[in-house]
């Protein structure tokens, strides 16, 4: 009778409790987890609990909704959060029982907790001020609801963070009977506030948008003003907010600070393509491939080697993107699985604040052949992540030095051995990746070489 549909990316540490918590609710005989393409254990949790999977024909929220009511069997639809662990047992009778009593066509939700800074300092101005006859919800932006599946198919699930309020304001338009009911007290994320101003400019784009679908016309100079105001506090309040945090901004070298990969130029330069090419199709073992490619620069002299650094292009725009980093307040530095020698150079050159990298052993300033591994990049009690040998091993410690939270660092790279960094930063940016997997992760696909490109993202 009742469908619940769980839209899911990277949830396989909460997504087994919510499922669970699901089918063991009364009238369910239906639950779908839409899934965003998730990298971890998601489906296999999800499926192991019960539930029926289906992957999102577009990564985003909204698309993952759309696509989990057109693939429904009930009419009466549920949408819960993956990430919450404290819903009350009984949150599936909370939402549908208006639905079920024939007094509502849709259900919001509100719950134990003040709203949220978007909520308060952009959604219910703005509403007050485009649609003053619109009532006023205790949270307007709660994404756990309940409908009526013929309703859902009528209304446009918007892409981003305006889709909970566009959800609650198209069922408005359309005449539904809508109730607001009380879930008790749950926790969820608050968002980082490096998130708020994209969260903050989706929602106002939404209230906009169906503001004049409605035919609700900005009448006069006054009213954008107004709007002006709105979007121009909470923007400030946010980039004061974060001039005021520690943060962190980490770097990957080859291909990224570099326009090409150090150890493919070396070969090229020192006539090593097909050793090099043997060890990496030879050697998964990260620390075999790292020491038996360190043997090929035997004998290089430290002069020759930044020599070669230096033949390879800086992409466009890295001295202004660090000098606006360090504006803000964020340690700049640089993780790679290539060379100290090299991204010292680098660090030296373009005043990064610190790098982490593999040891290359010199004697009398010619290479040994020999490389040390910094145990910062080894697995141990604070890993989140299964690998033995990892940069993510290495973000997580560099934020203890610097007494930095991980949900305030900024990633940039473009390889497979930077996914698991771009996917706990605060912000991770996929930059000029040709990994499909890297662009699915990121919070930001960049496909310029073209650092300047960052800088929208940073305001």
């Amino acid at each position: 009778m009742i469908t619940v549909i769980i839209p899911a990316l990277n949830e396989e540490k909460t997504i087994g409790e919510v499922v669970t918590l699901a089918i063991q609710s009364e009238n369910v005989t239906e639950v779908l987890v839409v899934d965003d393409k998730s990298m971890d254990n998601t489906i296999e949790e999800a499926k192991n609990r019960g539930a029926k999977i289906i992957t999102s024909t577009k990564l985003g929220k909204g698309p993952s909704m759309k696509d989990g009511v057109l693939v429904s069997k009930n009419e009466i639809v549920v949408f819960l959060d993956a990430d919450i662990t404290t819903y009350p047992k009984n949150i599936i009778s909370l939402l549908t029982a208006p639905l079920l009593n024939n007094e509502a066509d849709f259900v919001k939700s509100y719950f134990e907790r003040q709203a949220g800074r978007v909520t308060e300092l952009v959604a219910k101005p703005l509403l007050s001020i485009l649609y003053p006859h619109f009532p006023r919800y205790k949270q307007p932006l709660s994404g756990m609801i309940a409908g009526k599946k013929s309703l859902f198919e009528q209304i446009i699930f918007e892409d981003g963070y305006g889709v909970d309020i566009g959800i609650l304001m198209d069922m408005y338009i359309f005449g539904a009977r809508i109730s607001e009911v009380n879930i008790g007290q749950i926790e969820n994320r608050m968002q980082a506030l490096e998130q708020l101003g994209k969260m903050s400019r989706e929602v106002a784009a939404t209230i906009i948008k169906k503001s004049k679908s409605e035919s609700i016309q900005l009448q006069n100079l006054e009213t954008f003003e107004n709007i002006n105001i709105i979007r121009e506090q909470m923007d400030f309040a946010i980039r004061e907010s974060l001039m005021s945090l520690k943060k962190l901004a980490i770097f990957d070298m080859d291909n990224t600070i570099l326009r090409n990969s150090f150890i493919s130029k070396a070969a090229l330069q020192f006539n090593f393509e097909k050793e090099l090419f043997d060890i990496v199709t030879n050697h998964n073992n990260p620390f075999i491939r790292t020491k038996q490619i360190a043997k090929l620069l035997k004998g290089k002299t430290i002069a020759e080697l930044i020599a070669v650094t230096d033949t390879i292009a800086i992409t466009p725009g890295l001295p202004e993107v660090i000098s606006e980093l360090k504006k803000q307040g964020y340690i700049v530095g640089i993780i790679s699985d290539s060379y100290d020698c090299i991204t010292n150079h680098l660090k030296n050159k373009f005043s990064f604040d610190f790098t982490i990298s593999n040891e290359l052993e010199f004697s009398k300033s010619v290479a040994t052949g020999e490389v040390k591994i910094p145990s910062l990049f080894l697995a141990d009690e604070f890993s989140m992540c299964k690998h033995d040998y990892c940069k993510l091993n290495a973000l997580i410690n560099i934020c203890k030095k610097y007494s930095v939270e991980l949900k305030n660092t900024f990633m940039v790279g473009d390889g497979e051995n930077d996914i698991c960094c771009i996917k706990k930063a605060g912000i991770g940016v996929s930059f000029c990746s040709t990994n499909p997997l890297v662009d699915i992760i990121a919070d930001f696909v960049i496909k310029t070489p073209d650092f300047n490109a960052l800088i929208p993202i940073l305001e």
